[in-house]
């Protein structure tokens, strides 16, 4: 079983500031860290095997996570600018 950090600080342990700010003043981002919060939930399940499910599904999964922390860094680096 693999280790899914669920916590922002974990992922980007530098920006606090700028995910503070982000989340106050951007619903988009806060829309994007509960689909992040949602797609780390479902690998937990998958992983701890509370949810059976395929391989193909578990990685679609985690390619999800991957764009939306994309997503995410690419706000925090907008934000520190």
């Amino acid at each position: 079983m693999s280790h899914v950090p669920t916590d922002l600080a974990a992922e980007f342990p530098d920006d606090a500031d700028a995910i503070a700010k982000l989340k106050a003043s951007n619903a988009h981002f806060v829309k994007v860290l509960e689909s992040l919060a949602a797609v780390n939930r479902e690998i937990g399940r998958i992983e701890a095997e509370l949810e059976p499910t395929s391989d193909e599904t578990l990685e679609d999964f985690k390619k999800q996570r991957l764009a939306f922390l994309n997503e995410i860094g690419a706000m925090i680096a907008a934000a520190r600018s």
